[in-house]
């Protein structure tokens, strides 16, 4: 979904901005997009994974045998 929005650009920012759409062979606003993305991407909130801490294993002494458990994982064999 797409969502319509206004920006005030500076005059000579925005004469730059056609400048490199023309070069690229796309619309301005493609580049505007293409940007805000970026910045999104870049500094926006990165999603939880949603399987951290869920499932159950059926055994209640999993803390306490965590070392035991784990005895041996990721050496070579």
């Amino acid at each position: 979904m797409s969502l319509k929005t206004t920006v005030y650009l500076d005059a000579d920012d925005y004469r730059r901005l056609k400048a490199i759409a023309r070069e690229q062979g796309k619309a301005p606003a493609s580049l505007v997009r293409q940007a805000v993305a970026e910045f999104a991407a870049r500094y926006g909130k990165k999603p939880k994974s949603r399987s951290l801490g869920s499932g159950h294993s059926g055994r209640g002494d999993l803390s306490e045998k965590t070392e035991e458990l784990l005895k041996g994982i990721g050496k070579p064999r």
